[in-house]
């Protein structure tokens, strides 16, 4: 896993971790990441200094770190982030996303469900969408 520093055009600084620096690379492309405070997809890594340490001892294993632990954490922050402040939307979700995109509709961020077909006819129509991290009782 790598971590990166993002920060979006609006100046919200957040991490982001990635499988691979290619699997950013791709996401980049393609627009998925998006800003956790405002929504952006205008997202650039920052620069980040090497985790270096030389307190270590050879053959002296690092400790592993509770990766799923912190994801969890910032999902769960992300997810009350939304519930807290964008407008629940119900299964009106995609008709109204398309709206707000399209003008018709007052721009607002909202949440809701929406099928993988809709969401698809969603993002290629260029209606930037997100999924919401699962709540904490879904996840295993």
């Amino acid at each position: 896993m790598i971590k990166y520093a993002l920060q979006c055009a609006a100046g919200h600084a957040f991490e982001g971790w990635f499988g691979a620096s290619a699997d950013y690379d791709d996401q980049s492309a393609r627009r998925l990441i998006a800003c956790p405070v405002c929504g952006s997809g205008a997202v650039e890594k920052q620069i980040m200094a090497p985790a270096v340490s030389g307190t270590r001892k050879r053959g002296e294993a690092a400790a592993p770190p509770k990766l799923r632990e912190m994801m969890m954490e910032a999902g769960a922050k992300v997810r009350a982030h939304v519930e807290a402040n964008f407008d629940y939307v119900g299964d009106a979700f995609a008709a109204e996303a398309r709206a707000i995109h399209e003008g018709s509709s007052e721009e607002r961020g909202i949440y809701g469900e929406a099928t993988p077909v809709q969401l698809k006819a969603l993002e290629k129509d260029g209606v930037k969408v997100a999924p919401l991290p699962p709540k904490k009782e879904d996840v295993n």
